[in-house]
């Protein structure tokens, strides 16, 4: 096997077994990201500072002194400080950008022997579900470089997928995880809120937010998260009890354990419009997934949405607030993007009180999905409405009618960051669309709070009983 086909355990054995060195695998990992530009994965490659971190690993390696995940290469999203390194945001206005400090979740991973390769790129302020930047290319799904690779976090995605790196860094805001995982036919998880703490100089702000990893395997998700999920002094929210989690001992041993037989509601109403377009193969998807659930023996029943479309709502005054409380100069409010303006322009008309109503009416809408979603153990749905979008597609020229698109794009992924609870998303189905094979994920989502070892293990039973492909090489006849 190759360097870049093993996963993120897989090469960490490697290196601490002294088969390959760090420097080894830096040598090939720069090179396979200069093999595919055209997916557009990176703003910026930090080769300098991984090389001083491949110096540390191996000698850790040679005096018999390693970290769980020593020696393997994992970019950050450029939403997301690295001290002393680019920090662009992929602003326009931030060009040139060096970060101060590490972020929380940066400092584990490098505590963890991680090398950090690059920052990943990711839309003006990671508020869009698609990978466009002002200051870059977009970034592109491997499986057809006409089209995008999904948002905020595509950057990652289309790393991970193309085998670049074997996991990357992201953040989940609204789906921006598991949005561009399903566009490049990966794996994606969003912990539980309080799950990844943001650190000590992060924000937890309305809590819709966590940081977590894109990978191509449920074990390095599950093994990543054991890294991350380390609480700091003064949290803002705290990790829900996991029971699956205490009796595992680990997200990683958790994973492995089969779960018992349960009851999964199939969900293909949109969660934040009336009504929406359902691709053919994007349902396909979630019935496939429906179909190995219950082979394993899991019951599946057809459910419907707990709350409307107008209880979604409450999602818009803390999405447009954060928008709005960028410090921004008059000058530079003129060089962001039409949707950044309109989310800030929609964010400045609110009041004390709207903010205050808004946070209510999230916390209602969890005990609406709690109390109606009661007879299920898992939400099973599409991850999107349809395939990975062209440039262009659902960014459009004015900010509402984009943000609106987006909506029917994800139309169920944002509401587990209402909720709070955990989710997957899973690359199970592919399918031709114009002529080339694309891939359709299927999300699994918790209904109640400290369900993230449960899904992991779910995700993995998933993965054994009907395995994907982990990596696609742009460019290359897939058909044979």
């Amino acid at each position: 096997m190759s360097i870049h086909e093993l996963s993120a355990l897989e090469l960490a054995a490697s290196i601490r077994s002294a088969e390959v060195s760090a420097h080894e695998v830096l040598d090939h990992t720069f090179a396979r990201i200069a093999d595919f530009p055209e997916v557009g994965a990176f703003a910026h490659l930090t080769e300098e500072l991984a090389r001083r971190q491949a110096d540390e690993t191996d000698a850790r390696v040679a005096q018999g002194s390693t970290r769980p995940f020593d020696g393997v290469p994992l970019p950050i999203k450029d939403a997301t400080p690295v001290a002393g390194q680019p920090w662009e945001q992929g602003a326009a206005i931030f060009v040139g950008n060096v970060a101060q400090q590490d972020d929380g979740v940066v400092t584990l991973l490098k505590e963890a022997g991680t090398l950090m390769v690059g920052k990943t790129s990711a839309p003006e302020f990671s508020f869009p579900a698609y990978t466009e930047p002002e200051i870059g290319p977009p970034a592109r799904t491997p499986w057809d470089v006409s089209r995008t690779a999904g948002g905020s976090s595509g950057g990652a995605a289309a790393a991970v997928a193309t085998g670049m790196v074997p996991a990357a860094h992201a953040s989940d805001g609204g789906g921006s995880i598991r949005i561009p995982a399903a566009a490049c036919g990966a794996v994606g998880f969003k912990a539980s809120r309080g799950v990844v703490s943001p650190g000590p100089a992060g924000v937890s702000g309305s809590g819709l937010t966590t940081h977590g990893v894109i990978t191509r395997t449920v074990e390095d998700s599950a093994a990543l998260l054991d890294v991350l999920a380390k609480p700091w002094p003064g949290e803002s929210y705290h990790a829900p009890r996991d029971e699956v989690l205490d009796l595992a001992g680990s997200y990683l041993e958790a994973s492995r354990k089969a779960t018992g037989l349960l009851r999964i509601g199939l969900l293909l109403e949109p969660l934040n419009v009336d009504s929406v377009d359902l691709y053919p193969h994007a349902e396909e998807a979630a019935l496939r997934l429906a179909g190995t659930l219950e082979s394993l023996g899991h019951s599946v029943t057809r459910v419907h949405r707990p709350f409307t479309p107008e209880d979604w709502l409450a999602f818009m005054p803390l999405w447009t607030g954060a928008a709005a409380a960028i410090p921004l100069s008059k000058e530079d409010e003129e060089s962001v993007t039409d949707l950044t303006r309109w989310l800030r322009e929609e964010g400045r008309r609110l009041s004390a009180a709207d903010f205050a109503i808004a946070i209510s009416a999230v916390q209602t809408l969890a005990r609406k999905a709690a109390t109606g979603w009661s007879d299920v153990d898992v939400i099973l749905t599409p991850t999107l409405s349809g395939p990975p979008v062209h440039p262009g597609e659902i960014r459009l020229p004015d900010g509402k009618a984009d943000f609106e698109a987006q909506m029917r794009f994800t139309p169920w992924a944002s509401a587990w960051n209402m909720t709070g609870n955990a989710s997957i998303t899973l690359p199970v189905h592919r399918a031709e669309v114009d002529g080339v094979e694309l891939p359709f994920g299927a999300m699994l989502g918790a209904v109640r709070p400290g369900g993230d070892a449960l899904l992991l293990s779910l995700a993995r039973d998933i993965e054994q009983a009907d395995p994907w492909p982990t990596i696609r090489e742009p460019g290359l006849d897939h058909s044979r």
